[in-house]
């Protein structure tokens, strides 16, 4: 009985262990940096039993490390990115095809087009113009209305924006521009524009967080960032061009070569769950799933009429000559990394 009472205790002991134990998953991700502890958290109100450990960058700079680390990845999931990187990871055979519950939910812009698609859309963020209302007076600057109003040259040196090469928000800008106006017009725009720019950031919120100190009147950047900084009581107005808005899908995939498939896909079917949809709302107003998003303070109501017909395929089969073409013709003003 003594050797019995021994055996259960250890049993118990060793059950507990294991209700205690966590997998860790090593996540890659652009999502901003103040929002991964949330979603972190809120994923761990369901999945207590999976620990992430997150590797955060820019956009640029996450899907270059991913691609350098092909041969031996060390990411299990890639949580928060863009569209445009996830296609071009699939295209190089680095992605797991896995059709996460819920799937049917989702917006068809919002999945990769393939029956078991290799990756799945989050929420969408966009383009927008943050401007200084009090440097934009001092100045005796008009309150821009368009992207070629950005090209005037009543603007020069009041315009700060992202990189593409090292910004996913910067790329987006590049690549709508380009889908906007034609190549030939948009590089045209773009070379009139590099003439009011004062730098180029390596981050696609800092411009819209330098308008907010006055550090520059102008940042191109997305709306999200501007929105966050108006309602902590940044002296920004928020423009919408009239041409029409680039936008990006941030998403979400299984990174080939995990040995942790279980847990990754209980990560990537929580990610498109209604719950995450409505954490995603919090700060997009765009979301993957139809009928979750309620209007975003500050935001325009009409968002999704705002978006240009994004063509991904396009701009991530385009984006090494784009990049390439960009840094030939405008890297000289890039701040230092």
């Amino acid at each position: 009985m003594k050797h019995l009472k021994k055996a259960l205790a250890l049993t118990t002991l060793a059950i507990a262990v294991n209700a205690n134990a966590q997998t860790e998953l090593t996540v890659y991700t652009a999502v901003e940096a103040e929002d991964l502890a949330k979603y972190a958290e809120r994923f761990n109100e369901d999945h207590p039993d999976i620990k992430i450990n997150w590797v955060r960058d820019s956009t640029g700079v996450v899907t270059a490390r991913l691609l350098a680390e092909k041969q031996n990845s060390r990411a299990d999931v890639v949580w928060g990115l863009a569209g445009t990187s996830l296609l071009l990871l699939k295209n190089e055979g680095m992605l797991v095809p896995y059709a996460p519950k819920g799937l049917e939910e989702l917006s068809p812009k919002f999945r990769d087009s393939d029956e078991t698609p290799s990756w799945v859309g989050m929420d969408a963020w966009m383009a927008a113009i943050c401007v200084n209302t009090i440097e934009a007076e001092r100045n005796n600057l008009p309150m821009p209305a368009s992207w070629q109003d950005l090209a005037k040259p009543v603007y020069q040196g009041h315009v700060v924006m992202p990189n593409p090469n090292s910004s996913g928000t910067g790329f987006l800008d590049v690549s709508a521009w380009l889908q906007l106006m034609g190549e030939d017009k948009g590089w045209t725009f773009m070379d009139g524009l590099h003439e009011n720019i004062s730098r180029y950031t390596h981050s696609g919120s800092k411009p819209c967080k330098m308008a907010a100190s006055g550090e520059t009147t102008i940042g191109v950047s997305f709306a999200f960032r501007g929105a966050r900084l108006k309602e902590q009581g940044a002296p920004l107005e928020l423009v919408f061009p009239t041409e029409g808005l680039g936008w990006e899908v941030e998403a979400t995939a299984i990174v080939d070569g995990t040995d942790k498939m279980e847990a990754a896909q209980t990560l990537v079917d929580w990610s498109i769950t209604r719950q995450a949809m409505e954490m995603y709302n919090e700060g997009y107003a765009i979301v993957g799933m139809p009928g979750v998003a309620q209007p975003v303070e500050h935001f325009p109501e009409n968002a999704g009429e705002l978006i240009i017909d994004n063509d991904f395929g396009w701009a991530a089969s385009n984006r090494e000559a784009i990049l390439s073409e960009w840094a030939r013709r405008y890297d000289g003003k890039s701040e230092a990394k």
